[in-house]
């Protein structure tokens, strides 16, 4: 198409991506437990399976094995095999991961000055007849 400035092997956008750019960036990040896996390691450096298991508390392990999976996938998280009896997995968040800390900094200052207006905006619709 004229003045299409994308390449041949450049998918072409979605209306989602269209009508929100960041939408994309939301589905890799705020998926079910990215968030809490992505804080984890942030928090407390690299982690066996367990370890991280242990930290997030209500997720199975086969959720969190697909998360940790899709997450490495998406370049978020490196997992490192240590070919050892019994074989130890490790689990740390990537270069590219860290770069989301800016991110989640600003959400949880979002978070705790907005939170309580929240919860009384939904406190006072529930109210309503």
């Amino acid at each position: 198409m004229a003045g299409d400035t994308r390449s041949r092997t450049e998918p072409a956008a979605t209306e989602a991506e269209l009508a929100c750019p960041i939408a994309p960036v939301v589905d890799i990040v705020f998926s079910r437990w990215t968030t809490p896996i992505l804080w984890t390691l942030h928090t407390h450096g690299r982690q066996r399976f367990v370890e991280l298991e242990r930290r997030i508390g209500t997720i199975t392990p086969k959720v969190l094995t697909q998360r940790l999976r899709q997450l490495e996938r998406d370049g978020l998280v490196v997992r490192t095999y240590h070919p050892e009896v019994p074989p130890r997995v490790e689990y740390e968040i990537s270069g590219l991961g860290r770069s989301l800390a800016p991110l989640f900094a600003h959400l949880a200052e979002w978070a705790d000055t907005h939170l309580g207006e929240v919860e009384r905006a939904r406190q006072a619709y529930d109210d309503t007849p």
